[in-house]
């Protein structure tokens, strides 16, 4: 039998795990982590451009954290309060924020609609701007709408739209939000890419799910294109079995390491569990609270229809 709030608190809490096991060594090549880390890297390091403190997340989690929130307090997904919780974030001062987001939320503070702000990005005429913002946060949205498939497609889009409105970045947040929502249902992760794919209608993100099964380690890519994020993530899941394995082995891929971590740490956290995560990382893991009691309210919400 699934225990779903085992599971919900998985996803969030081994996003936040995954994020901050990736952080300090973001930007550092496979390479280079391997000479430095003959084993992988495996614990809470901390330091890095950011200058993290062990446990620390980044902007995965802390976007992750003001989609949860807004859904926690409006379940039906409301726009102007995500973009309200978003701005306030950046005024914050984050330590970083994507290039993409940040021109998105520049467009918002102008006053540039929410489903207008990610179309006045730097590259977005061109397709050069699909970044992996959208999948980093979308999380929420699988938990929330883990019942209402269409309501799932439509909300992972729109909260992914705000900042990174290409197509790919959308479609790529649902693609992830699935697979989140058919293991969190006690799905197999060696059927999880069916169940990611299913009425997908961006042709480079299906094909890209249709290629995971088949790479290499040396062909995957794992920077901040959006496709290359999804890939990594979902390779690394079907690479192993187990949370700990699969966070591990995303992080070890070097270049945007703590979305890749974070990304796989969502989907290996849904297949199995809080439980599964390392107590290690769990006792160190910032917003460990927060994110534990956002995903009980989250796992209520899902119950009633979107």
């Amino acid at each position: 039998m699934v225990d779903l709030q085992d599971r919900y608190r998985g996803v969030l809490l081994g996003l936040a795990c995954g994020d901050a096991l990736g952080g300090p060594i973001e930007f550092v090549s496979r390479e280079d982590i391997a000479e430095t880390y003959p084993g992988g890297l495996r614990e809470f390091v901390g330091g890095g451009w950011l200058s993290l403190a062990p446990g620390e997340i980044t902007d995965d989690t802390q976007m992750t954290l003001a989609l949860a929130n807004s859904l926690a307090e409006h379940p039906t997904l409301e726009m102007d309060d995500l973009v309200a919780r978003f701005l306030a974030w950046s005024s914050g001062k984050p330590k970083d924020i994507g290039l993409t987001t940040r021109a998105a939320l520049n467009a918002l503070e102008a006053g540039a609609p929410w489903d207008v702000a990610g179309t006045k990005v730097v590259g977005f005429a061109s397709g050069s701007a699909a970044g992996n913002g959208s999948v980093m946060r979308c999380a929420p949205g699988a938990l929330r709408f883990r019942t209402d498939s269409a309501r799932l497609i439509s909300a992972s889009r729109e909260s992914a739209r705000v900042t990174h409105a290409d197509p790919r970045c959308q479609w790529a947040a649902v693609a992830v939000n699935q697979g989140i929502a058919y293991l969190l249902n006690g799905g197999k992760t060696n059927r999880v890419i069916e169940a990611a794919a299913a009425g997908i209608e961006e042709k480079e993100t299906r094909s890209a799910l249709r290629k995971v099964q088949d790479l290499k380690r040396e062909q995957v890519r794992s920077g901040g294109f959006v496709l290359d994020t999804m890939q990594a993530a979902y390779w690394s899941l079907l690479q192993t079995d187990s949370f700990e394995a699969a966070a591990v082995m995303a992080v070890n891929l070097g270049g945007d390491t703590d979305t890749t971590g974070a990304v796989t740490g969502a989907l290996a956290g849904a297949a199995y569990g809080e439980s599964a995560i390392p107590a290690r990382w769990l006792d160190r893991v910032q917003y460990r609270a927060d994110l534990t009691d956002l995903a009980g309210r989250l796992l209520e919400h899902s119950e009633t229809p979107g």
